[in-house]
This record gives structure tokens, sequence and C-alpha cells, in this order.
């Protein structure tokens, strides 16, 4: 099996996956890996489960053997009041086994998310998602200010992950790209690393 780093996301109005996407630019630029883009299902209210198991459209939804398997992992939310949203929260919950059983401890991982204004939460989002990382034993890599994009940018991008900020803007800046991009190629390479000591 070829390794791949998984990106996993849960985007509702398309720029958390637009992130994803260019993630997968900056893990494939690296050269050593695939990339698995995979999502997670909506929360249902009803008492019935209903929803096919397949989405219709876009990523699948992410499988544990997705988690075990990959050589690293990056997360992605849009801010739900200053939070990761519910669907990827329930998701990660679930994985108590993985954790009791060591199964993500040293793997490299990065997070990322979208929010609406500003100042809608984006960093404590990113800090939320380390969070469960950190339980797992996972190695969490952010964004260096080597990074010259950071040092410009004047919406998204932290040094905790990469983000977007929509502010009625249409797409992602050229720096939120850019950012995305290289927290990609940071993640493969610390992958690459990893398995590859020198």
């Amino acid at each position: 099996m070829q390794p791949f780093i998984l990106v996993l996301y849960y985007s509702r109005s398309g720029t958390t996956a637009q992130l994803a996407e260019h993630i997968s630019r900056g893990v494939l630029s690296h050269g050593s890996f695939e990339v698995r883009l995979r999502t997670v299902p909506e929360l249902s209210t009803r008492i019935e489960a209903v929803d096919p198991s397949v989405p219709e459209q876009g990523a699948v939804y992410c499988s544990k053997t997705d988690l075990t398997e990959c050589s690293g992992l990056a997360l992605g939310s849009p801010t739900r009041f200053g939070n990761m949203a519910a669907p990827l929260k329930y998701f990660l919950d679930d994985t108590a086994d993985l954790w009791m059983r060591g199964d993500l401890v040293d793997t490299p991982a990065a997070v990322f998310t979208s929010t609406n204004s500003q100042h809608g939460g984006q960093e404590s989002t990113l800090l939320s998602m380390m969070l469960p990382l950190f339980h797992h034993g996972m190695q969490v890599l952010g964004v260096p200010y080597s990074e010259p994009a950071l040092r410009a940018t004047q919406s998204g991008g932290t040094p905790y992950g990469a983000s977007h900020v929509a502010g009625g803007r249409d797409g992602l800046t050229e720096h939120e790209k850019s950012i995305a991009q290289s927290l990609g190629t940071r993640l493969a390479r610390t992958a690459f690393l990893l398995g590859n000591p020198v």
C-alpha cells in the first residue's frame, strides 16, 4: 500500500474543503505520499438514521482504518462558536479504542479552519482541534514564521495552523492558499522524516 497523508475535514459552505485541497497540494508537492481526502457525516437530530452510508458528493466518510494507517493527519473544521464543528467532534469522540491501543502515538498532525469573520474564533478552534490529537500522543505541527505568507496575510493564517477568513470574500486569498500548501508540505516532510530517520 502506498503511504498516505489523511486530510480529514468537515465543511458546510465549502471553504474548509478548499483549504483541504490546498493542504493536499502541499502534501503532493513533497512527492512521498498520496493524499486520502475524507469527511465525516452530518449529525442528525432524527431518532432513526436514514442518511446514506456513502455521501452523494465530495469526499467519502473517514473510517478508523484511515486513521490508523495514515502516515500523517491534517484535521479541518469550520469554526462553531470558537470551537470545532459537532460532526468532527462526534467522530473524534468515538476514537477511544485507538487511544487505548496507542494507534496514533507519534503520528504527525496539523489543523486548519475557516471562519466567517476576522474575530470569529479561528485560533481557539485550531487549539480545540489540537487537544484530542495531544491526547492521542500525536506530534502536532504549526506554521513557522519562516513561511513568508504568514507575515504578510491580512486575512487567514496563524502559527497554529492554516485558516481562512471569509469576510464576504469569495474563495481563499493567495496568502491563505500559500499557508495551507506550506502546512501540507511541512506535514509530509515531517511524516517522511519520522518514517525514514537519517
